[in-house]
Protein backbone atom coordinates (compact mmCIF):
# COMPACT_ATOMS: atom_id res chain seq x y z
CA UNK A 1 0.00 0.00 0.00
CA UNK A 2 1.64 3.58 -0.91
CA UNK A 3 1.66 5.93 1.82
CA UNK A 4 3.55 9.90 1.48
CA UNK A 5 6.64 10.11 3.95
CA UNK A 6 7.40 13.27 4.31
CA UNK A 7 10.90 15.28 5.87
CA UNK A 8 11.46 17.95 8.21
CA UNK A 9 14.73 19.60 9.48
CA UNK A 10 17.65 17.34 9.65
CA UNK A 11 15.69 14.04 8.48
CA UNK A 12 15.16 16.49 5.24
CA UNK A 13 18.84 17.27 4.85
CA UNK A 14 19.39 14.07 5.57
CA UNK A 15 16.80 12.15 2.94
CA UNK A 16 18.09 14.79 0.40
CA UNK A 17 14.19 15.24 -0.65
CA UNK A 18 11.09 16.78 1.07
CA UNK A 19 8.43 13.99 0.24
CA UNK A 20 8.37 10.19 -1.01
CA UNK A 21 6.13 7.80 -2.09
CA UNK A 22 6.73 4.23 -0.77
CA UNK A 23 5.06 0.99 0.12
CA UNK A 24 4.71 0.32 3.61
CA UNK A 25 2.15 -2.05 5.54
CA UNK A 26 3.71 -0.55 9.14
CA UNK A 27 6.16 1.60 10.74
CA UNK A 28 8.92 -1.01 10.25
CA UNK A 29 8.18 -1.67 6.87
CA UNK A 30 8.62 2.32 6.06
CA UNK A 31 11.73 2.19 7.80
CA UNK A 32 13.41 -0.77 6.28
CA UNK A 33 12.06 0.90 2.38
CA UNK A 34 13.13 4.00 3.99
CA UNK A 35 16.65 2.27 4.69
CA UNK A 36 16.93 0.51 1.31
CA UNK A 37 15.96 3.90 -1.25
CA UNK A 38 18.02 6.73 1.09
CA UNK A 39 20.98 4.96 2.73
CA UNK A 40 22.30 8.44 3.79
CA UNK A 41 19.34 9.42 5.68
CA UNK A 42 19.56 5.52 7.35
CA UNK A 43 22.62 6.42 8.90
CA UNK A 44 22.05 9.19 10.31
CA UNK A 45 18.46 8.53 11.51
CA UNK A 46 18.02 4.90 12.11
CA UNK A 47 19.63 2.76 14.51
CA UNK A 48 18.94 -1.21 14.81
CA UNK A 49 15.66 -0.62 12.90
CA UNK A 50 13.92 2.17 14.90
CA UNK A 51 14.11 6.05 14.81
CA UNK A 52 17.24 7.29 16.79
CA UNK A 53 15.81 9.27 19.92
CA UNK A 54 16.35 12.62 18.34
CA UNK A 55 14.15 11.85 16.02
CA UNK A 56 10.06 11.28 16.00
CA UNK A 57 7.49 9.69 13.54
CA UNK A 58 3.86 11.12 13.08
CA UNK A 59 1.10 9.69 11.13
CA UNK A 60 -1.77 11.75 9.72
CA UNK A 61 -0.86 14.84 12.08
CA UNK A 62 -2.31 13.17 14.84
CA UNK A 63 -0.21 10.13 16.41
CA UNK A 64 3.39 10.27 16.96
CA UNK A 65 4.43 6.50 16.52
CA UNK A 66 7.55 4.21 17.80
CA UNK A 67 6.37 0.52 17.50
CA UNK A 68 7.52 -1.24 14.02
CA UNK A 69 4.38 -3.21 14.14
CA UNK A 70 2.00 -0.42 13.98
CA UNK A 71 0.09 -0.75 11.25
CA UNK A 72 -0.53 1.98 7.94
CA UNK A 73 -3.43 2.44 5.76
CA UNK A 74 -3.16 3.40 1.86
CA UNK A 75 -3.06 7.35 1.74
CA UNK A 76 -1.54 7.43 4.84
CA UNK A 77 1.07 10.29 5.45
CA UNK A 78 3.99 9.47 7.75
CA UNK A 79 6.12 12.85 8.82
CA UNK A 80 9.44 12.51 10.10
CA UNK A 81 10.95 15.43 12.19
CA UNK A 82 13.89 15.88 14.83
CA UNK A 83 12.69 15.52 18.25
CA UNK A 84 13.68 19.43 19.19
CA UNK A 85 11.84 20.88 16.13
CA UNK A 86 9.96 23.98 17.15
CA UNK A 87 12.19 25.15 19.67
Amino acid sequence: MSITVEFFGIARQRAGVATIEIEADSLGAAFDELAGRLPQWSTACIDDGHLKSTFLANVNSRTFITNRSHRLNEGDHLLILAADVGG
